[in-house]
């Protein structure tokens, strides 16, 4: 049990007998009466969001779910495939738990699987990924003083602003937590 001013963004509590991430928390001082916590949760079984407050003197359950590093297999449209490296078990999750990170995965690439109960709730990214860039436009010779950045689309199917020099075939770090172009590699 944590105190409910502990409780930060990214954070699985336990609200009403389910797992829930903290996806945003504001702390609020009324001009009297008690502090506030408003938190924005997300149901990591149903998907459900919403609000809530929670008094500033209560305390909420932390909850720590077991990580798994699986290697990515393949998405057949709907759901995408993960395989428990040490004993080949494979698992399916759909669009919903992967998120946003859905664009940033490719196949074979190693991702830390979360678990609750035994069952596959999402995923954790590592904090930057290496991947190549299939489409852009070109550089313009001579346009030196520009340094607007331009869409490029990586291997993965994301697409990314990056700098004008970046070209067709470039790998590039990207933060998936983002969706922001870091350096090429």
């Amino acid at each position: 049990m944590i105190p409910a001013t502990q409780v930060r963004k990214g954070m699985i509590i336990l609200y009403n007998d389910a797992p829930h991430r903290v996806m945003n928390v504001q702390h609020r001082t009324p001009g009297k009466g008690q502090a506030i916590m408003r938190v924005l949760i997300r149901n990591l079984q149903s998907g459900a969001s919403y609000e809530v407050r929670i008094n500033s003197n209560e305390s909420v359950e932390r909850v720590s779910l077991e990580q798994h590093q699986m290697e990515y297999l393949y998405s057949d449209g709907s759901h995408y495939h993960f395989m428990n490296t040490e004993n080949f078990e494979q698992i399916a999750l759909d669009e919903e738990a992967l998120g946003d990170y859905s664009s940033y995965i490719k196949e074979g690439q190693q991702i830390e699987v979360e678990f609750y109960d035994d069952s596959p709730i999402g995923i954790t990214m590592p904090p930057s990924v290496e991947l190549e860039v299939v489409e852009t436009e070109p550089e313009l010779k001579g346009a030196t003083a520009s340094n607007s950045p331009k869409p490029a689309t990586l291997e993965s199917g994301a697409v990314v602003q990056v700098p004008p020099f970046v070209k067709v075939g470039d790998v590039i770090r990207v933060d998936p937590s983002q969706g922001r172009y870091m350096e090429r590699v």
